[in-house]
C-alpha cells in the first residue's frame, strides 16, 4: 500500500462504524479498542476500483504474532468490500491500540482455517451463525507484519 502519507483515508460510511473509527483514532484505541467485549483493530485497504484508502473497524483474534479477521459481512451472501480490496492488494495498514504497522493479508489455507476459526468463534461465537446462514464460505484472513 504505497502512497503519500498525507493521502486521505475514507472511513467506513456506516454511521456507527465511522463513529467507532473516529473515537479509536482520536484516543489511540483507548476508546474502541474493545468493542462490545471483543478486541477491535482498524484496517486500511486500497479500494480495488477507486484506488482510494478505505478504513474500517473489525474484531480480531491472534495466533502468535499474526492477527486474524473474519470476512463475515454479517453472514451476507457477499464478501465485505474490505476483503475484496485486500484480495486485489494484500498490503494493508493496521492499527491495534496506539500501534500502527504495515501487514500482508491473505486468506487462511484450507489446512490452517479450522484451528484459526476456533480461535475466532471462541472470542465471537456469532461467526458460526453467520457461516450457517451464508451461502458462501466465509474467509478467515491472516495478517502478517511486513
Amino acid at each position: 500500500m504505497t502512497g503519500n502519507t498525507e493521502e486521505e483515508i475514507l472511513d467506513n460510511p456506516t454511521d456507527w462504524v465511522a463513529k467507532h473509527i473516529q473515537g479509536y483514532v482520536e484516543t489511540d484505541g483507548r476508546k474502541g479498542g474493545v468493542f462490545y467485549g471483543s478486541p477491535a483493530l482498524l484496517l486500511t485497504t486500497r479500494g480495488r476500483r477507486s484506488g482510494k484508502l478505505r478504513r474500517t473497524a473489525l474484531y480480531y483474534g491472534q495466533d502468535g504474532d499474526r492477527y486474524l479477521l473474519v470476512a463475515s459481512n454479517g453472514g451476507s451472501a457477499r464478501h465485505p468490500a474490505w476483503f475484496l480490496n485486500l484480495s486485489a492488494d494484500p498490503e494493508v495498514q493496521v492499527q491495534v491500540g496506539a500501534e500502527r504497522f504495515t501487514a500482508r493479508a491473505r486468506a487462511a489455507t484450507a489446512q490452517e482455517k479450522p484451528a484459526l476459526w476456533q480461535i475466532m468463534t471462541k472470542m465471537f461465537p456469532t461467526y458460526d451463525q453467520y457461516q450457517a446462514k451464508a451461502s458462501r464460505e466465509i474467509p478467515l484472513v491472516v495478517l502478517e507484519r511486513v
